[in-house]
């Protein structure tokens, strides 16, 4: 007797609601896939992984609260045989070794056709890993030393990235001017250089970028 085959169980995590309900239901037509639930943002991502227990979640990285990277994380420790297919915007050196660090079996875009995103799903069910071209050309970029630091770490410069790391160590503008023989007058410039930059507002911020970025371990 034929045994039927077991469909796919995903989870759509994205906090925009119209895209993620539109690519449910554009999967959902996918025979190979079942929708089993959506959600809102990373801490509902989270939650509803282990409610759930889907074999892939789609995972958006820009999102309120816990972001995508961070909800990888999280799932990924406490469910290893749950696969993340990173889904997003975003093709920035920055985030896709975020999201592979953190634990992620693949990487497309959003723009994607969802044949493709569909196919991408089958592969990293099959233990794969899935990459978009543009993603995977950066990833070559970084490991053929074609990529500089400067891209990597969001257009910070060598002195902003020096500077970061006293921060995140908990070093104050005047030991940091200290250590670098400099004014303090200039190591505020460069923080709210570095703040514009990275799009943050206080050192608590900067401690996390740096910690992921890993420039220090906590």
């Amino acid at each position: 007797m034929a045994v039927e085959a077991q469909t796919i169980r995903v989870l759509i995590a994205d906090d925009q609601t119209l895209f993620r309900s539109g690519l449910a239901r554009l999967l959902a037509e996918d025979p190979r896939i079942t929708i089993c639930g959506q959600a809102v943002d990373g801490d509902d991502a989270v939650a509803k992984s282990a409610a759930l227990k889907p074999d892939v979640i789609l995972m958006d990285l820009k999102m309120p609260g816990v972001d995508g990277v961070e909800a990888t994380a999280k799932i990924v420790a406490a469910q290893p045989a749950v696969k993340v297919l990173i889904l997003t915007t975003f093709d920035t050196d920055s985030f896709v070794l975020q999201a592979l660090r953190a634990g992620a079996s693949g990487y497309v875009l959003k723009d994607a056709e969802p044949a493709a995103i569909a196919s991408s799903i089958m592969a990293v069910v099959a233990g794969e890993r899935v990459m978009a071209s543009a993603v995977a050309n950066r990833v070559l970029d970084m490991l053929t030393g074609a990529s500089t630091p400067k891209e990597f770490y969001d257009g910070l410069t060598g002195r902003e990235i020096e500077i970061l790391k006293l921060i995140a160590t908990g070093k104050p503008n005047k030991q940091i001017a200290f250590s670098l023989k400099i004014s303090e007058k200039t190591v505020r410039n460069h923080i709210s250089h570095i703040y514009e930059k990275l799009e943050i507002y206080d050192r608590a911020q900067a401690v996390l970028y740096a910690v992921r970025k890993a420039l220090v371990e906590l």
